[in-house]
């Protein structure tokens, strides 16, 4: 049995594994050009490093993929084993070890991994990012208290507009809005063969579900692209349209699929964003700045940066 295969065993029985380090992610957003590390006592799995493999002896992030990074197995009550800091540490040495075959790297370590000492040790470089977080979400009375008095107004403005809220929207509708968004901004929109491939496997298995807010003539004014595991719901993708952007519609597509995800998972992520604007629009949601770390050694040619795009296309 292949590393691969002992991974995608493991990831049919570990529930915490993120869904961005899943093999059926990876499958999707990576075609076969991916691998993982593995960790194993005493025939067990301890610990897991899925990569990205765009080209030869390169390391690096798929598109729609917030995170990688190493996970940690829990404790085991059978064997007392423990990830400790110390322990994940050994690890995380071990896997650096093996990463030495490749030229260059770079991942996004999840959140909930705060240690990279054994990377920056072994002369890697790290980068703080931020994702946003809203935890509980459950409480939505509380949660609607924490929001801004601007983003109120904005889900109250698109309320009396008589917008309506739809799950399930069809594929093309959404993606004519999320190009839009792009095209308002003087940009082309990112890999949306492979966004559409993602969006069809997530809604195949019941972990992806596209939003949409019409108004009564039926134009649609904004959409979401939420994926969802017991562990926490995701903001993937969305938009609005650009002459419809005054409507609240945003704000209240997304406010009615945190409402909605509320009844599988306790938290929200809205996978962050380092540009100004929409910063301030998921803070507006009273979520939490969370940090991540980018980890990062060698560097890519302009070359490769290419070869990597024409790879995404897949």
């Amino acid at each position: 049995m292949t590393g691969k295969d002992k991974y995608r065993s493991l990831c049919r029985t570990e529930a915490t594994i993120p869904v961005f380090s899943r093999a059926w992610w990876l499958d999707a957003v990576c075609g076969t050009q991916w691998d993982v590390l593995l960790y194993e006592e005493k025939g067990r799995i301890r610990a897991a490093m899925p990569l990205y493999l765009p080209l030869p002896g390169i390391v690096s992030m798929p598109p729609y993929t917030q995170t990688m990074g190493v996970w940690f197995a829990a404790e085991s009550g059978d064997t007392k084993y423990t990830t400790a800091l110390g322990q994940r540490q050994e690890i995380c040495k071990v896997f650096v070890e093996e990463l030495r075959r490749y030229r260059a790297f770079l991942q996004n370590f999840h959140y909930e991994v705060t240690d990279w000492l054994p990377f920056y040790w072994a002369g890697y470089r790290q980068t703080t990012r931020y994702t946003y977080l809203l935890h509980n979400i459950g409480q939505t009375e509380r949660l609607k208290e924490n929001m801004s008095v601007h983003l109120r107004r904005q889900i109250a403005k698109a309320t009396r507009h008589r917008l309506t809220v739809r799950q399930d929207i069809p594929v093309e509708d959404f993606l004519c809005i999320y190009s839009l968004t792009f095209e308002r901004q003087g940009l082309k929109p990112l890999h949306t063969d492979l966004l559409k491939r993602l969006i069809n496997v997530c809604c195949t298995r019941r972990q992806g579900s596209l939003w949409g807010a019409y108004d009564e003539t039926g134009r649609l004014h904004a959409v979401a692209f939420i994926v969802c595991q017991e562990s926490s719901a995701y903001y993937l993708a969305g938009g609005a349209h650009p002459a419809l952007r005054d409507s609240g519609a945003q704000a209240l597509v997304l406010w009615e699929a945190i409402r909605f995800v509320s009844a599988y998972t306790n938290h929200f992520d809205f996978e962050g964003s380092m540009l100004p604007g929409v910063e301030r629009f998921f803070r507006e949601f009273g979520a939490v700045q969370t940090p991540y770390f980018t980890i990062s050694r060698g560097k890519i040619g302009l070359w490769d940066k290419v070869l990597v795009k024409l790879h995404h296309r897949i």
